[in-house]
């Protein structure tokens, strides 16, 4: 007895899948560092672009993987 088995039956996940497994998790921590970073920021540096600590409240709040 001949058991075939196909390259395409052992990879489970294709290249792509792999790429944008990094690209979503780069995504994730550039959000967590801006957020975090934005977070330190004085209130002159926000005055300076015309921001109050309030109008980036809701920003600094969100979870790293909400966009």
């Amino acid at each position: 007895m001949s058991l075939y088995v196909s390259s395409l039956m052992t990879k489970h996940h294709a290249p792509g899948f792999w790429s944008g497994v990094a690209e979503l998790l780069s995504a994730w921590r550039f959000r967590y560092r801006t957020r975090h970073e934005l977070a330190q920021w004085s209130e002159r540096d926000l005055h300076d672009l015309g921001l109050s600590r309030s109008d980036i409240a809701a920003e600094i709040d969100k979870p790293f993987w909400r966009g």
